[in-house]
Formats: structure tokens, C-alpha cells, sequence
């Protein structure tokens, strides 16, 4: 179902999104008009619309963090939904057919009670970087946008200290709703620096694959790129060394892979800002959505 391309503009795609929360708030999914052959997916596992957290949501926060794709008809989202009075942080991909109906969609839920990896202190709060329309003049093609993405994910895996991206001076990354760069009461000591830093001192060795990637949306007025993927750990590597000669020891020591979505914002061709929100799922587990004709 990739590809799409719905003539709907920016407005129209908002309101699809509007009366889609409104349904998922009301735990009903027949308050959403939804294409007959739509695919559903929560935490990369095919689900019928109503099942999963449309069944267990009683509320969401006040994050509202949205971007669209006219040209493909694709809605982005990350925000936080509540269960049980637990608040997790929560990214949501629509695809909508010309007919405003929903064909697509896509969330993950950061339920960090069932993560072994807990986030400390999230702060899901407006940011002013990542909602800012480009002017105009500054715009970069939707294919340079998604060249500088893809080379973010392409830095990461097996990260040696050799870039293939450009990072903005200020560049920073959430992930889960807190702050990895530039926060040295980041519970990993790499997190005292900034993005380039991190990168260039070979931090992510770990980091085996970075599989399946996806680039479903480019919101070419915001200079913003939506990406799914996975990050594959085999856990063999023990001890390595830092490009500035530093000796660590490797904290994934198992095979591991992370589901993520991730929203990159890029200004003035470089990495301004990133979001992601990502969960642990069974090693080397596939993407559903590769059937559909989004795999990499």
C-alpha cells in the first residue's frame, strides 16, 4: 500500500487524524472510516482494528506531535496514551486513501512497565524545532531529505566514527520521551554529548543491523522524515575501542533487536532534531508491513 498518493492537503489529512483519536478515545473503531482492506498494526504484530490498545485506553496526554505527506497521503504522530494510569509514549503512522478513508496504520505504544530498558524522567513537551515550517526558499527536495535520514541510520549501524549524514550544531535526540544528548544524568555517560560527538567516537559498535528500514513520509514543508526499522544486537561484541582510544565494554550481550519509529527534522541540510520511541520485540523478528510493499 506504499506509494499513496491521496490529494488530500494538509488540513484534510489533520481532520482524518482528528476523527480517528476521537474514535480510538471512544474505544470504537467503527467511528473510523477505514478502507475494506486495511492493515493494522501494533508493535509490529498485525491486529484487527479494536483489538490491542484500542480495548485498554483510557485517555491521552497533552503531547501532540503531528506532521503529513500530502503527496502520499501519509499522518504522523507522537504522543502519549494512558492504560491503567500508566502513560506511555506512543508514535502513529496513518496512510489515507483519496476518499479520507484509512488504509494504513501503524503505532507503536512504549508500555515501559513491560521494557527491560526503562527511560528515566520523560518529558513529552511541545518542541518548537521540530513543529517550525521551513521558509520556502530553504526547502530541500524530498530525495535529499531522505538521503540525510537514511545516512543517520546508516551512521548508526556499526558505528565506527565515520559519518554518512550531516548533523546540525545544536542537534538533539529524544528517545522514549527523554533527552540522549547533551543530559549528562543520562544513565550512559555517552549521553553527556551532542549527536555528531557521540557518532564520531564509534559509540554504537553494537548497533550489528539497522534492517528493514522504512520512509513512508516526508513532510517536505517542515523538513521532516518519518522512518520505521529495526536495530538487530547479535550480542558478541564484548570489549571495544573508541575512536579517541577509550576501551569500553559492550552493554548488549544477548541477541536483541528494537522496533522504532523515528522522526528526524532537518534545517539547513543537516540533522536538527531527532524523536524516537522504540520497544524490544523477539530477535530478528520481521516487519508485517514488508507483505505490504514498505520493506527496504
Amino acid at each position: 500500500m506504499s506509494g499513496l498518493s491521496s490529494g488530500l492537503d494538509r488540513a484534510a489529512l489533520y481532520a482524518v487524524l482528528d476523527r480517528y483519536l476521537a474514535a480510538l478515545d471512544a474505544r470504537d473503531p467503527t467511528q473510523v472510516a477505514w478502507t475494506r482492506d486495511v492493515f493494522h498494526t501494533e508493535n509490529n504484530v498485525a491486529l484487527l482494528p479494536g483489538d490491542g490498545l484500542w480495548a485498554t485506553i483510557t485517555g491521552r496526554g497533552t503531547y501532540d506531535f503531528r506532521f503529513c505527506d500530502p503527496e502520499t497521503g501519509q499522518i504522523g504522530l507522537f504522543t502519549t496514551v494512558i492504560e491503567s494510569g500508566d502513560e506511555s509514549a506512543a508514535a502513529l503512522r496513518l496512510g489515507v486513501s483519496g476518499a479520507g478513508e484509512v488504509c494504513e496504520a501503524e503505532m507503536i505504544v512504549v508500555r515501559q512497565r513491560d521494557e527491560a530498558l526503562q527511560f528515566p524522567d520523560p518529558r513529552f513537551e511541545a518542541k518548537p524545532v521540530m513543529d517550525a515550517f521551513v521558509p520556502e526558499a530553504e526547502r530541500m527536495t524530498r530525495e535529499r531529505l531522505l538521503t540525510l535520514a537514511n545516512g543517520y541510520f546508516a551512521t548508526l549501524e556499526q558505528n565506527d566514527g565515520q559519518l554518512f549524514t550531516a548533523f546540525h550544531p545544536d542537534c538533539q535526540r529524544v528517545e522514549n520521551g527523554t533527552q540522549t544528548t547533551n543530559n549528562p544524568a543520562f544513565m550512559l555517560p555517552i549521553a553527556k554529548l551532542g549527536c555528531e560527538a557521540q557518532f564520531r567516537l564509534g559509540w554504537y559498535r553494537y548497533d550489528d543491523r539497522l534492517r528493514a528500514r522504512r520512509f513512508p513520509l516526508v513532510d517536505v514543508e517542515r523538513g521532516l522524515v518519518m522512518a520505521h526499522g529495526f536495530i538487530d544486537h547479535r550480542g558478541v561484541l564484548e570489549r571495544y575501542t573508541l575512536t579517541d582510544g577509550t576501551e569500553v565494554e559492550s552493554h548488549i550481550r544477548r541477541p536483541h533487536t528494537f522496533y522504532l519509529s523515528e522522526v528526524f527534522k532537518i534545517e539547513a541540510g543537516a540533522i536538527r532534531q531527532v524523536e524516537a520511541n522504540f520497544i524490544t520485540v523477539p530477535y530478528h523478528m520481521p516487519s508485517p508491513w514488508d507483505a505490504q510493499g514498505q520493506g527496504r
